[in-house]
Parts: structure tokens; C-alpha cells; sequence
């Protein structure tokens, strides 16, 4: 339902065009329902509920009320293996001890004595996940809420609150028109989303520009599919990401794709696509070869021998097979620096302002003293037309570069990271100050006009430029990598679900946790339940109707980097799972109640990326206490058996990396903003003129004209 899509993705609540009437007690239900998942409606969403009549109005309360559990994974029973975790969870030996005393009696042995037992367990004799009533819940979710005393709220507890939109058509539109316009890539939950309102909007407004490649695709998958006209094809690559978005693969290119049959007019858009984009520019033969052999494929698909009539589409194919050669931008330049000319690598780069700003680091190390002020030249000259994120990009890129890193992790779009030795000279303290100043300029000339004050939320300041969400998950309350979040409360609960889709699967939710050195200071997990006052639920080992385990963390533990992870030890990967989630909780030490509480759920993240091993945040002890880091990181592992234990290094060396890293955050554009704007940060009073607004969330209230940057919409903010 799109009202659903709505709602997850903005926080708002299209009306609805019911009959009106009586709906206050469904109203009122509403109300309780949301306050149980830690949500409120707005007066004038509550007001519209109330005005309509009680049938379309209870529609609309369900629709609502199933959106909200959803986004914080309230939709699913978190059990606990340990009915009264988080107390009187035993101590890990004890506990195998007691699995195993048990085995040995159900099979008719005689009961051993407590050193024999201890013996087998430590010394691997058996199989201990074997054991019987190990792995599965003992105990049925109603049994584990009679086990625990009704929830307590506390003062921190989040409240979030959902404001009353237009109706589900103009919602849909418009926040079709921000994602497929929007500067940055979408992530995949999001891309998913632009497609399901690409073929609700087909017949409305159109963006102006798409100026993502990625989101082209998407668009014109859906007009592919439906025969409509294709949109702002023009390389040869937007039609291969085409293909690849008609054939359920990957429109970021980034691993082959197997094409589908194509029935035969579509077909002939594509070959009619290609042709007319070589035939403009013969140049755009140029980024064939990169992906030669997906062309191959494709052409076996598309057949273009039958097509005499598109003869450039059938160029494009004699270069994927090495019939034809044709030199692009990226080879001239490598062969002008393998022949160390570097200023002339820097002029051949520029017709494509893009490239030449993701080489400039590379160009001003290799230029020699002579060169350099040339290099500066040509990258000044491509500020003006390169793109926004670009830009910002850049200037994060500067901002590291006056010293080695003490490691340098590399992440692609798959969220997967490795690590390698920063041997890169540094570059000069003079010309990162010259660069950054000419980047702050244009950057700060491209922020969005405003009439207004803007009033900034100083939650929002830590939270890094969404420059790409392929560096983050789906979910509630997700931040990109690197943005930092202060911590409230006194506990931290950790909590990961998953539901196997045909085969037994056992994740494992763990903590490691590290001193100032980034060493290892202890660990949590199935292998070890308590350590310094942390305690893990216990292990489930099967997931068939969903599994969840839970970790509590007390803020007063002595790690200095508190390190949660999700380990697959066997079955079915992130991506093959029916569902997966990361999440976590923040309570009272003596708050009471079921081990998930929805009110207490401060950010829940989807777990869909590669590798056998989730790094989705870390939490950091400093000065200004508890900070939540987010890191959306997936190592390889194996193929099965993950734990903690063997993966401590690889997994502090990546904490390290991004701990040290200076990332752009809204902080740098706010400061931007000053020499253009009038800037306050809120105290949480209310304005009474009209104001820009700049938050996590939008608060109830603002004055009539306000205009609102949630977070969904930060984006919004990167300059074009």
C-alpha cells in the first residue's frame, strides 16, 4: 500500500477521502495504540480521524498504526531464550553443565559428577549445540510477557510524532519527485520505493532532471515494462543499467547481472536508445569496454544483426567484442601519466569535470613542482560545473589528508570494507587550505535559498552528509556512516531478528568491546554470556517463525568502544533470509518490562548486505558521554562457524579507521549558512514567525509557512 510507503518514509499520514462522520473513538484508540509503539499523533491528524466515519476511519487508524510497528520492528513476537532475561540469565559453564546433565538423563545414562560434565564441556567431547532443548525457545511468547511485569515508562523514553499529510496521490507525488530528482544514489529499500511510485506516478508531473543514473534506470524500467517513452538516456551505460533494472539486477553495475528474455518491442527501445546515443555522440563509444563482457550477454538477448535499421547500436557490440577499439577519457589519462605528463592528464579529465575530482588527489601527488599549479588550474576551473556531492565529497576527501591514516578502509557500494596501509605522502598543509577554501566557497554558493530563518535542531549537527545511501540500510531513525548520535539513559539493549526463509539458520548477536587502544577488552556472545555487567538473552539456533536475541549493556562498563555485531554461524545469508534486523534500546536500569519495548526502540536498521558478518554501529565513550556511531559495514567471514572470537582484529582495525576518519557533517553546512542566513539552533521553544527548520524531526506547531528538513529530507539539502 502506499499509504504504508508514506508513512515509513515520511512520518506523515495522508488524509483520507472517506465519508465523513463520528470517528472520535477510533481516535482515541489510535492515540493509545501509537503512545504503545512510541508514536503520537498530531492535533490535526487526530482531528481528521475524528471527522471521519467510524468504518474509513478505523481504515485509516490500522493502516497507521501497522506502518509505525513495522518501522521499529514492532510487527514481530521478540521472545528470549531466557524467559527472565535479563535477569536470571546463569552463568555460561553452569548452563552447559546443566544442558548436558540433562542429555546424559533423557538417554537413560546415570548422572555423571559435576567435574565429568565440566570435563565434556570444556574439553569438546560433544557436540554442544546439539543438546537437547538447546537453541530453541522452551518457553511461548505469552508466557515470557506473564514472566515480566507491565512496562514502566520512563522521562526518556522517545515519543515520535506523526503529522497529518495530503492526500495519499499529492503525497505520493511528491515524494516521488524527491527521490527520483534527488543529487544523492538511493539505497536499495529507497530505489524499491522510487519504483513502486514510478508506476503510481506515471501520468503526473515528471521531474525536471534525474540526475542520478541509478534512478534513471529505475524510471525507465518502469516505462520499458509499460511502453512508455524512455526519460534522459544519454550514455551507452544508461542503457545497459536498463537492462539490468528490467532484469531484476543490479543498476549500480557493480556485479553482473543475468538478463532476462526481452519481448521484441522492448528491444527495440533499447537498440533505438543506443543508436541514437551513438549516433549524437560517437565519443559515448568510449564506456563500452569497461563492461564488455555484460555486453556480450546482453547482446545475445537483444539480437541487433536483426536490427539493420539502428547501425550505432551495432557499433556499440563490435566494441564489446574487440572489433572495434575506442580510447575513453579514463585510458588517454593513464596514458599521459604513465608518459609523466600529469598537467596534460589534468586537461584531458577535464571535459568530464567529474572524473577529474576524483583524481585530483592522485594528480596534485604526482605532479611535479612545476605541474601542480597547472593541476590546481584545471580542478578550480571543474568546481564550477562538477556536481554538488561531488563537491562535498572532495572537500571530506581534503579534510584527511594532512597527515597518513593509521589505517585506510576502503568501502564500496555493497557496504562491504577491507583495510590497507595508508601510504599515500600527505599532501600539502598550504594547498589543503587552498583547496578547502575554494570548495567551501562554491558549496556554500549552491545551498538552497532561503527567506526564512533557519532554526536548526543540534541533533542534527552530528549526523554526516547523506552523500550516497548506498552507505546506509533501511529502517527507523538510520543515519549514514559516520554520523554520531548523543546516548540517553543508563542501558543499552541491543536486540537482532531474523526468519529463515527454507533453511535452519542461526544468527548470533554479539558485543565486543575495546579499551582506548582499540584492543580487545572482553566480549559477549553465545560463547560467553556475562562479562562487567553486560549479559547476553541466550542462543537460538532455528528460526523458522523468527528468533531474536538480545544483549543489555550498562553505560557504566569500562570499555572505552562498545562494538555490537551480527555473526551468521550457519544457514541462509542476510540477503536470502524472509527478514533481518538490527535495533537498539535505551532504558532505566530499573525500568521493568518485556524484553522489546517498542517505546524504547531508538534506531532499528534492516539487515540486507553481503558478507557473513554485520558491523551496523559502534558506541563511543568520551568527553560528552555515550555516542552512537553508525558504521553499516559487512566483512566477508566464512562460510560458516562466524564468532566473535575470530574476528576481533579485523573488526577493531575497521572501528579504528572510521573513528578517526573526519567526516562532512550538517554541522559544516549549517556553518556555511551563516554568511547567507540568519541560523539559530533550537532550544526547543517554539518560533513565531515562520522558519527553515533543520532536525531529525519536525516538531508540532511550527508557525503557518514553515518549511521542514526532517531527516528523510536532508538530502534535499546537498547542493545540486
Amino acid at each position: 500500500m502506499l499509504e504504508k510507503l508514506i508513512i515509513r518514509k515520511t512520518l506523515r499520514v495522508p488524509a483520507a477521502a472517506g465519508a465523513p462522520g463520528d470517528g472520535s473513538a477510533v481516535a482515541r484508540q489510535l492515540d493509545a495504540a501509537l503512545l504503545d509503539a512510541g508514536f503520537a499523533a498530531s492535533r490535526a491528524l487526530l482531528s481528521h480521524v475524528g471527522a471521519l466515519a467510524p468504518a474509513p476511519a478505523m481504515d485509516l487508524a490500522a493502516t497507521v498504526v501497522s506502518a509505525v510497528r513495522e518501522l521499529v520492528g514492532d510487527h514481530v513476537q521478540h521472545n528470549a531464550y531466557f524467559i527472565g532475561f535479563p535477569h536470571d540469565v546463569p552463568d555460561t559453564v553452569e548452563f552447559w553443565v546443566e544442558r548436558l546433565r540433562a542429555a546424559v538423563l533423557a538417554g537413560g545414562g546415570t548422572a555423571l559428577t559435576e567435574a565429568q560434565l565440566r570435563a565434556a564441556v570444556t574439553q569438546g567431547g560433544v557436540n554442544l549445540l546439539d543438546l537437547p532443548g538447546y537453541g530453541t525457545y522452551q518457553h511461548t511468547y505469552d508466557e515470557l510477557l506473564a514472566a515480566h511485569d507491565a512496562f514502566v515508562g520512563a522521562a526518556g523514553d522517545r515519543l515520535t510524532v506523526l503529522h497529518l499529510g495530503d492526500t495519499a496521490e499529492v503525497e505520493a507525488q511528491r515524494l516521488y519527485l524527491a527521490l527520483a530528482g534527488g543529487v544523492t544514489p538511493l539505497g536499495e529499500a529507497d530505489l524499491a520505493a522510487l519504483g513502486e511510485l514510478a508506476v503510481a506516478c506515471l501520468d503526473g508531473v515528471q521531474p525536471d532532471t534525474v540526475p542520478v543514473r541509478e534512478h534513471r534506470a529505475v524510471l525507465n524500467g518502469v516505462r520499458l515494462v509499460l511502453g512508455r517513452p524512455l526519460v534522459a538516456v544519454d550514455t551507452t551505460t544508461d542503457v545497459l543499467r536498463l537492462a539490468c533494472q528490467a532484469s531484476g539486477g543490479d543498476t549500480s553495475l557493480a556485479t553482473p547481472a543475468r538478463f532476462r528474455s526481452f519481448r521484441r518491442p522492448e528491444r527495440r527501445v533499447l537498440l533505438a536508445a543506443l543508436d541514437a546515443v551513438v549516433a549524437a555522440s560517437p565519443d559515448k563509444l568510449g564506456d563500452v569496454a569497461r563492461y564488455a563482457e555484460r555486453w556480450k550477454r546482453l547482446g545475445e538477448r537483444l539480437h541487433p544483426h536483426e536490427h539493420r535499421q539502428w547501425p550505432h547500436a551495432q557499433e556499440v557490440f563490435a566494441v564489446a567484442r574487440g572489433e572495434r577499439r575506442v580510447p575513453n577519457l579514463a585510458g588517454r589519462a593513464e596514458a599521459a601519466i604513465d608518459a609523466g605528463a600529469v598537467a596534460p592528464a589534468a586537461r584531458v579529465l577535464s571535459a568530464a569535470p567529474g572524473l577529474l575530482l576524483r583524481a585530483a588527489d592522485r594528480l596534485l601527488r604526482l605532479a611535479s613542482p612545476a605541474e601542480q599549479a597547472a593541476v590546481v588550474e584545471q580542478v578550480t576551473a571543474a568546481l564550477g560545473t562538477a556536481s554538488g556531492r561531488v563537491l562535498c565529497s572532495l572537500r571530506e576527501h581534503v579534510g584527511n589528508r594532512l597527515a597518513p591514516a593509521s589505517a585506510r578502509m576502503y568501502a564500496n557500494r555493497s557496504r562491504r570494507a577491507w583495510i590497507g596501509r595508508d601510504e599515500r605522502p600527505p599532501l600539502p598543509a598550504g594547498l589543503v587550505a587552498e583547496l578547502s577554501a575554494r570548495l567551501d566557497a562554491q558549496i556554500g554558493a549552491r545551498l538552497p535559498q532561503t527567506q526564512r530563518p533557519l532554526l536548526v535542531d543540534p541533533d542534527v549537527l552530528g549526523v554526516a552528509l547523506p552523500l550516497s545511501g548506498k552507505a546506509a540500510e533501511g529502517g527507523y531513525a538510520v543515519l549514514p556512516r559516520g554520523s554520531r548520535a548523543p546516548v540517553s539513559g543508563e542501558l543499552l539493549r541491543f536486540f537482532t531478528y531474523w526468519r529463515q526463509t527454507s533453511r535452519r539458520t542461526d544468527f548470533d548477536l554479539s558485543v565486543l568491546l575495546l579499551d582506548d587502544g582499540y584492543h580487545t577488552a572482553g566480549q559477549v556472545s553465545w560463547t560467553n554470556y556475562h562479562h562487567d555487567g553486560i549479559v547476553h538473552s541466550g542462543d537460538i539456533t532455528d528460526a523458522p517463525h523468527g528468533a531474536t536475541e538480545f544483549i543489555d549493556v550498562p553505560l557504566t562498563v569500562g570499555a572505552r568502544y562498545v562494538v555490537p555485531q551480527v555473526h551468521i554461524y550457519s544457514g541462509e545469508s542476510f540477503d536470502e533470509v524472509a527478514e533481518s534486523m538490527f535495533g537498539y534500546q535505551t532504558r532505566a536500569l530499573d525500568q521493568r518490562g518485556a524484553p522489546f519495548d517498542a517505546r524504547t526502540v531508538r534506531a532499528r536498521s534492516d539487515l540486507r548486505g553481503p558478507g557473513r558478518i554485520a558491523l551496523p554501529m559502534v558506541f563511543a565513550h568520551g568527553a560528552e558521554g555515550w555516542q552512537a556511531v553508525w558504521l553499516h559495514l559487512y566483512l566477508h567471514g566464512r562460510a560458516s562457524f562466524n564468532r566473535v572470537e575470530n574476528n576481533t582484529f579485523t573488526t577493531a582495525d575497521r572501528v579504528r579507521a572510521l573513528m578517526e576518519r573526519r567526516y562532512l557533517t550538517m554541522a559544516y553546512l549549517v556553518d556555511l549558512w551563516r554568511a547567507r542566513a540568519e541560523v539559530t539552533v533550537w532550544d526547543g521553544r517554539l518560533p513565531d514567525e515562520p522558519v527553515t527548520f533543520v532536525g531529525l524531526e519536525a516538531p508540532e506547531g511550527l508557525p503557518d509557512g514553515s518549511q521542514t528538513y526532517p531527516l528523510d529530507r536532508l538530502r534535499e539539502l546537498i547542493p545540486a
